[in-house]
């Protein structure tokens, strides 16, 4: 993995990472609304003013993990409309928070999102995977952070369990960077402590594909991310009033592996015709049609001048590989939900130094799962793409502090860690 540089400051006497760092006055408190802030304030307010510079891979071989109790319960939020793409319909989310708390009182939050078609775990597993994790963690002596996370990436491997495992792990880093005094963003690298997000239309009649550009053209968004990939004449349709009600945005279209390779390129040449090149073209194809995937991103690039994402092709460090040296595609998509956060920052790592351009997304999250991902993403500077809005399609927002939003613009803010935490008694 790439050395991630972040700069802490020492605490005002010499500790051990293996030991607590800061004690909790009330440890058996499972609502963290003041108990973050209590276990984790005055020592690090009170560290010297010289930076010590540390990288995030040091990190996970210095920081020794003692977890007192570790639970993952059902994260149920309402969708202002259902979300339809090619692959699905989902009519509200029914995901799997995690909550870690440390022997030092310090509690980090994770998210597994479930999205039928795309992630591997439905609800029934993805909560009994993470019961599985977390008895593990709660009976662990402490290890180091690499040793833990080597540990859960045991109990859920592959893409089998990817999305359990990203919330396990975003909830254990989220520990560990609150436990030190450090935003997220800031220990991935602090290039940046914002990001842009696009919006995305999911598949809908023209009129109201319509009113949704309209209004996302109002609250800033310059962006829109459409979900096509059904029915070719519709989707065109759509295009076209998008277009009249948003005609300066940026378009991306988002198959999700629903057309077929003739139909992606003529979409392309329809799109032409009007005189619209998308600024990307994500998984045209099925993910195992990897001649398609290749065809498609050669035509798309040397005739359409267009880049074309890998996201459902890309769901491993092998897939990723395969796509670099066949070139079958211009951009990758991470998604933590897919490969862990670990793996995401293995591929990263391969990603940047192959050339190739990076995208970040998610799958239907709350602010949890999407403020991890927006904290790397800016943490890092590294992404061309930002697809990180799915919150802003909740009715409801579960998730209290955490990143600031204005329109399409997530500011991160110097609270420890995630900053973001749920009120853990009220979602039982």
């Amino acid at each position: 993995m790439a050395s991630i540089g972040f700069s802490l400051l020492p605490l005002p006497h010499p500790v051990s990472f293996s030991s607590p760092l800061l004690l909790n006055p009330n440890p058996s408190n499972s609502n963290l609304s003041f108990a973050t802030a209590l276990c984790c304030g005055s020592a690090m307010e009170a560290a010297a003013a010289t930076p010590a510079s540390f990288g995030f891979k040091n990190l996970m071989e210095t920081f020794a993990v003692d977890v007192q109790r570790a639970e993952g319960r059902p994260l149920d939020v309402p969708l202002i409309a259902p979300f339809t793409i090619a692959s699905s319909r989902l009519e509200k989310v029914e995901n799997v928070a995690i909550r870690i708390e440390l022997s030092n009182g310090c509690v980090g939050w994770g998210e597994a999102p479930i999205l039928p078609f795309v992630t591997a775990e439905d609800k029934p597993t993805a909560m009994a995977k993470a019961a599985e994790a977390c008895e593990y963690l709660r009976r662990s002596p402490a290890m180091t952070l690499s040793s833990v996370l080597g540990e859960i990436g045991g109990i859920l491997p592959g893409h089998e369990f990817g999305s359990v495992r990203a919330g396990v792990e975003m909830a254990l880093i989220d520990a560990v960077s609150t436990s030190i005094g450090v935003p997220l963003w800031r220990l991935f690298g602090g290039v940046s402590n914002t990001i842009t997000t696009d919006i995305t239309i999911p598949i809908v009649s023209p009129g109201e594909a319509a009113e949704l550009a309209s209004k996302y053209c109002k609250q800033g968004f310059k962006t829109l991310k459409l979900k096509v990939g059904k029915n070719l004449t519709a989707d065109i349709e759509v295009l076209q009033a998008i277009r009249g009600a948003h005609p300066d945005c940026l378009f991306i279209l988002d198959a999700n592996e629903g057309y077929s390779p003739k139909e992606a390129i003529e979409v392309l040449e329809r799109l032409h015709e009007m005189g619209v090149t998308p600024v990307l073209f994500e998984q045209p194809v099925h993910r195992d049609d990897w001649e398609g995937l290749g065809h498609v991103n050669q035509v798309a690039k040397d005739k359409y001048k267009v880049s074309v994402a890998a996201d459902e092709s890309c769901r491993s460090l092998a897939d990723v590989k395969k796509i670099v040296k066949e070139n079958l595609a211009d951009v990758i998509n991470i998604k933590l939900a897919k490969v862990g956060v670990i793996g995401a920052l293995e591929i990263i790592e391969v990603v940047r130094a192959s050339g190739l351009k990076l995208m970040i997304g998610g799958m239907v999250e709350t602010r949890l799962a999407m403020g991890f991902a927006g904290h790397l993403a800016a943490g890092l500077g590294c992404f061309k793409f930002i697809d990180l809005d799915t919150p802003l399609l909740l009715s409801e927002d579960p998730v209290l502090g955490g990143y600031e939003v204005s329109g399409a613009v997530y500011k991160f803010t110097n609270s420890r860690g995630h900053g973001g935490f749920l009120h853990w008694d009220n979602i039982a």
